[in-house]
């Protein structure tokens, strides 16, 4: 891992951008390029950066409670007027939407001229988002309310989730199709050092339902005196008496209306609003429509063959040399190239029809795989499971020892292919990406390519025309190595947990999978993982304004969902996908992860409704007021189901806030001390095999050794 960051941090020097104001174009004095939006200074701007609530002239009394403050700046073209000029907030918002045929029945309609604007004036070019039927089911909600304390305001922190449920909690999200209220958690961006451009996030602390739309209300927020804050005179205007058609806020007024209508059924009076607006969740069709094509289609043409592959290397192993494997295989998959570039390299989007889905280009891509068969397996043939790499890794790192050791003490062959998009061929395009968001497709669209190599990989390793009938595979007698009898499993670790939940939510072949230090939703992992940290570099100097940057993770979320957990977790296990199995899924977590937070875990196991191993931690040791609030127990005895399952080595607390835990008051980070216990190890393989989670822990906490 630190080798990659290593490599990350080399990209630095390779790409440069000019130091201009994020959002903004030209630097002062400058003339803006023709058809370019106004932009929007910075606080380092010669001109105070626009807030919500502007500031009246010095000799004016402070507003009282609810007293409107003087009237916004007119919004740049595109914005939504309710919160003044910060364009795209509050975020995400129907008003960026129209009507279509679609799932959803809406189509996000983001303009050139509301995107955010990197170092070099350059907005990010909003196509690939247009395209979607709604938001990201993990979206953090984004306002800009200038003043705010949390604290003061009474609103939920991470440490205690269940207080957002509140019947006079000051934020409340709303399911407008079941009334329910939804759980979350707020905070501010603790990484704003300008507290005039600090967002509030509100990030759900339970994944929002696919096509659902929700209304958000914000209501009795304080200033750190206990103040309540003003509310804007253009949002007292659109709460106050019908406007004339021609008045140029009639229409968000119109669209307002209907959020009080549902506010109001939820029993959230208007009085005292503060800003309320409403979202839609992308469908099932809008988020993994591209990757069900794609399998459906290559899966079709081989009518339940094995894809072709080859052989490129058989190396055969004596007990000397390694008392675990016996053999290694590696080659290539050939698989249909859906990417809009030959052979599909770094920088590819996907080759889309004028119905928006993917279709062949014509070629190959050329999955590289590695393949581990333990010792046993010429003893008694090795079950089949594909093993997903970690943060822009390669498929070689199936030869980690923790793997190999895993293969030998339960008889598994681990098979595994690259993450393309990021994997190590990726990193210099990944880092060039984020001097220019609009080419970030590029990212996830090749990811995308990854599910469906990653899914003929496993075809091959379970079909009788596939790797079982390659002497490779075989032994001195030309009897498989492989056991056909065994069910594909699923074992990733790290970035192969967060891509591995979409790979296993669209996979036909497994039905057990084991998601090590677990996580999904990079736009709330990023700012909460140390491994971040080279590209937070790029992103400040490109898009330097930290509450454009919370933007920006809100748009990147959009485009991640469609091959990361966050946007598949609905169907990750007893709601699968079309042509899918049920699944069961075992999340594994390092309490005080420095690489992936693991409140994301938390997230995710209550989205996919897994159950939690109690006693989770030691008393005292989580800062939560009610830890991993709203996961039931696991009942004693092996369960049949999905399950999260803490480990804990002894690392202090993370950070409760959106920062990593850098430093050393956060001791040694235990990323990759569950995978490396035996315990930890028993468990994954009982699972892996049977789908039942077995006890190892005893009635004590699980405490992970990495030495074992």
């Amino acid at each position: 891992m630190r080798l990659r960051v290593v490599l990350v941090v080399s990209v630095l020097a390779m790409t440069s951008v000019t130091a201009l104001p994020a959002w903004a174009g030209p630097a002062t004095g400058d003339a803006p390029p023709a058809g370019a939006a106004s932009p929007v200074p910075t606080p380092t701007a010669p001109t105070p950066a626009p807030t919500l609530t502007p500031t009246s002239p010095a000799p004016a009394p402070a507003p009282t409670s609810l007293t409107p403050t003087a009237p916004a700046p007119t919004s740049p073209a595109g914005c939504d007027p309710i919160a003044g000029p910060e364009c795209l907030l509050p975020f995400p918002n129907d008003w960026f939407t129209k009507g279509a045929r679609t799932r959803t029945g809406l189509r996000v309609t983001l303009s050139a001229e509301a995107m955010p604007r990197n170092a070099a004036g350059t907005p990010i070019d909003p196509a690939q988002w247009n395209a979607a039927d709604g938001f990201s089911p993990g979206s953090a909600l984004l306002a800009h309310v200038p003043g705010l304390d949390l604290a003061t305001t009474g609103a939920a922190p991470v440490t205690d989730v269940g207080w957002s449920l509140r019947r006079d909690a000051p934020i409340v999200i709303v399911d407008t199709r079941t009334g329910e209220r939804w759980p979350y958690w707020a905070e501010l961006d603790a990484g704003a050092t300008d507290p005039a451009r600090q967002a509030l996030i509100v990030r759900p602390a339970r994944n929002l339902r696919e096509g659902h739309r929700y209304a958000v209300a914000l209501r009795g927020l304080k200033d750190a005196a206990g103040e309540t804050l003003p509310v804007t005179a253009t949002f007292a205007r659109l709460l106050g008496d019908g406007l004339p058609s021609g008045d140029p806020l009639a229409g968000r007024q119109h669209a307002l209306r209907r959020t009080l209508g549902d506010l109001a059924r939820a029993g959230v009076d208007a009085a005292g609003l503060q800003l309320a607006w409403d979202f839609t969740v992308a469908s099932e069709q809008g988020i993994a429509g591209p990757v069900l094509t794609m399998r459906d289609r290559t899966l079709r043409a081989l009518g339940g063959r094995s894809p072709k592959f080859t052989v490129t290397s058989v190396t055969d192993l004596t007990p000397e040399q390694d008392s675990s494997i016996a053999r290694e295989v590696a080659g290539e998959i050939l698989v249909p190239n859906y990417l809009d570039r030959p052979g599909g390299p770094p920088g590819s989007n996907l080759n889309r029809g004028p119905d928006g889905l993917p279709r062949p280009l014509g070629d190959t891509v050329k999955a590289q795989y590695q393949c581990e068969i333990p010792r046993s397996a010429f003893t008694r043939p090795a079950r089949p499971s594909l093993y997903g790499h970690g943060l822009l890794g390669r498929a070689t790192e199936v030869r980690a020892d923790n793997v190999r050791a895993m293969a030998a003490e339960h008889g598994f062959m681990f098979c595994a292919t690259k993450w393309i998009g990021m994997a190590d061929e990726d990193v210099q395009h990944v880092a060039s990406v984020f001097g220019d968001l609009s080419r970030f497709g590029t990212v996830t669209d090749r990811l995308q390519q990854s599910l469906l190599n990653f899914v003929l990989l496993g075809r091959a390793m379970i079909t009788r025309d596939g790797f079982a009938g390659h002497p490779a595979f075989q032994d001195g007698r030309g009897g498989s190595l492989i056991d056909r009898r065994a069910d594909l499993a699923y074992d990733g670790n790290s970035q192969g947990a967060i891509a591995g939940g979409a790979l296993v939510a669209v996979s036909p072949d497994v039905r057990n999978a084991v998601l090590g230090v677990a996580g999904m939703n990079y736009s709330t992992l990023l700012n909460r993982s140390v491994d971040f940290q080279p590209f937070q570099q790029l992103m400040d100097r490109a898009y330097a304004d930290r509450m454009t940057q919370q933007v920006c993770f809100g748009l990147l979320q959009m485009l991640w969902d469609r091959a990361e957990t966050n946007g598949y977790a609905e169907h990750l296990t007893d709601d699968p996908l079309p042509g899918s199995p049920r699944h069961r899924v075992l999340l594994h977590a390092a309490f005080g992860d420095h690489q992936v937070s693991t409140v994301t875990a938390e997230v995710e196991a209550r989205t996919i409704g897994a159950r939690i191993r109690r006693p989770a931690l030691a008393d005292g040791r989580s800062p939560d007021l009610a830890p991993y609030w709203g996961l039931r127990s696991l009942p004693r005895g092996p369960y049949a189901g999905s399950a999260l399952v803490v480990w804990d080595s002894g690392t202090p607390v993370p950070p409760v806030t959106n920062t990593p835990p850098l430093g050393p008051q956060y001791g040694r980070d235990p990323h990759e001390d569950p995978r490396n216990d035996i315990e930890a190890r028993v468990q994954k393989a009982r699972f892996l095999r049977d789908g039942l989670v077995v006890e190892v822990c005893g009635d004590a906490p699980c405490t992970a050794d990495p030495r074992s």
